[in-house]
């Protein structure tokens, strides 16, 4: 009986120690997806961006007149200037992810003007963790201090 419990445990103790690094693995290249957004927009990379996100990605987020607002990738893309610095600082927040799709949430900070709240749709698709959706809100820089 001490063996077959002993087996047990040494099993039970491969399958965690295996699915704990692919778990890491996973949520390294999420992040390394997302930092690819981060980095691109701060730094005016639009080529980090365009291997951040799906051809057919886009974002959403709702207008001051209570409307939805689509905006393609291609567009949003097309609107970083390369090579442009700006003064955003971005972090990510959390990931999930179960199989091959993630959702993530980032900050962003646009010191003495705005902070941003990102949530990020991921699918993994051929072998690569893409983003294909990002819905965003924001609120005042000046009102996150008080």
């Amino acid at each position: 009986m001490e063996k077959l419990t002993l087996s047990i445990f040494l099993l039970f103790a491969v399958y965690t120690a295996n699915s704990q690094e692919h778990s890491q693995s996973e949520i390294q290249q999420i992040s390394e997806t997302v930092m690819l957004y981060i980095e691109g927009t701060a730094n005016g990379e639009p080529e980090k961006l365009k291997k951040a996100f799906h051809p057919d990605f886009n974002l959403y987020s709702i207008t001051p007149k209570d409307s939805l607002r689509t905006w393609s990738g291609r567009d949003y893309i097309g609107k970083i200037k390369k090579g442009e610095k700006s003064n955003r600082v971005g972090r990510i927040i959390s990931i999930d992810y179960e199989n091959n799709a993630a959702i993530a949430k980032a900050e962003i900070v646009i010191p003495n003007w705005r902070i941003f709240t990102d949530y990020f749709l991921l699918l993994k698709y051929r072998s690569t963790w893409k983003i294909v959706h990002k819905s965003y809100t924001w609120r005042e820089y000046s009102l996150s201090k008080k």
